[in-house]
């Protein structure tokens, strides 16, 4: 039997530690101090937490997947749960279906005959969501809504998976819930408000990750930041290399950027931005990209199917196709 020899990648169990303890901080005396101070705290914690259940997903920090999931087992985000994040996200990585309306579960494109069909408050919505201000404010109910209601259809449909996904979120909300009834000090109202910041602060990150394209490797950016928000987002904003590395732990990711910055702007066809405060100035009141996927051929899809992205066709390929590259990989 072969013996897994990684070693314990102890900068993201760091992380995982200072995570709790300012997460425990804001939920308890910091709210007796100041609770704007510890709602901000919290929503730092807990998009931390997000960016770290992105990290065990792709196999850190332990050689144990298990022991790694231990970790974040606790539904200390509330609105995702994190087996339909790891089964949504691996899909995802699948790189020639990025941006895909229906192949790719983490596009904001959508079939441009669906598009055409909505009413026109509904387009609204959409379109103020592809501001970066608009993804920030509706987007993380909008993400909500799509992952509830299409996962609701596939638990109808008889999807065990889905199904064991939301049960043991379930389950790992109870710690939280406990936690704020028996020690913690923070309101459940506020301590939603921090739940719901925390994945607007995630979506500056996802905001522009990817662009439509006609070659697949040119679809990914690189945000050449080494700020707050990079630590925040675990250096996820080097975003090409690791689409090309997913198996590199996030502390490794900028200086193999930087060790061959040519040959990664090179792939991804000069997709890139200096820092966040650039994505800001251009894109906070502006769109950057059309709802419509724009280079979606017209005849391709027609969007006959009311069923969520991952049961529509050619889902089913994809996923195995992931289930292989996740096994290479570990």
């Amino acid at each position: 039997m072969q013996t897994d020899t990684r070693a314990v990648e102890w900068p993201t169990l760091a992380i995982f530690a200072a995570t709790y303890v300012l997460w425990a901080v804001a939920t308890t005396g910091l709210w007796t101090l100041s609770p704007s101070l510890a709602i901000l705290v919290a929503t730092l914690a807990i998009a931390q937490y997000s960016s770290l259940t992105h990290e065990v997903l792709h196999g850190h920090p332990f050689p144990s997947q298990h022991w790694s999931e231990a970790l974040v087992f606790p539904g200390i985000t509330v609105f995702v749960p994190y087996l339909r994040f790891k089964d949504l996200h691996l899909k995802h990585h699948f790189d020639p279906a990025l941006t895909d309306p229906y192949d790719d579960p983490e596009s904001n494109f959508q079939d441009p005959a669906v598009w055409a069909r909505l009413p026109a408050p509904v387009q609204a919505v959409h379109r103020f969501n592809n501001t970066l201000f608009g993804r920030m404010l509706v987007g993380p109910a909008i993400s909500t809504w799509a992952l509830v209601t299409g996962d609701l259809a596939a638990v109808r449909k008889g999807d065990r998976r889905v199904a064991l996904g939301w049960a043991l979120h379930l389950a790992g909300l109870v710690p939280v819930a406990a936690w704020l009834a028996l020690v913690g000090q923070m309101p459940v109202w506020a301590y939603l408000l921090a739940a719901y910041l925390g994945w607007s602060l995630l979506k500056i990150r996802t905001y522009l990750e990817h662009r439509a394209h006609d070659a697949a490797r040119a679809r990914t950016v690189v945000i050449e930041s080494r700020g707050p928000l990079s630590l925040l987002f675990l250096n996820n904003n080097f975003h090409v290399v690791h689409h090309m590395h997913p198996g590199v732990a996030w502390y490794r990711l900028p200086a193999l950027y930087f060790g061959n910055r040519d040959h990664y702007l090179r792939r991804n066809d000069g997709y890139r931005y200096a820092s966040y405060v650039e994505i800001f100035r251009q894109f906070l009141f502006r769109a950057k990209d059309p709802v419509p996927h724009p280079l979606w051929p017209v005849d391709k899809g027609g969007g006959v199917s009311d069923d969520p992205p991952e049961l529509r066709g050619g889902a089913g390929i994809v996923e195995e196709r992931h289930a292989r590259l996740v096994s290479a990989r570990h």
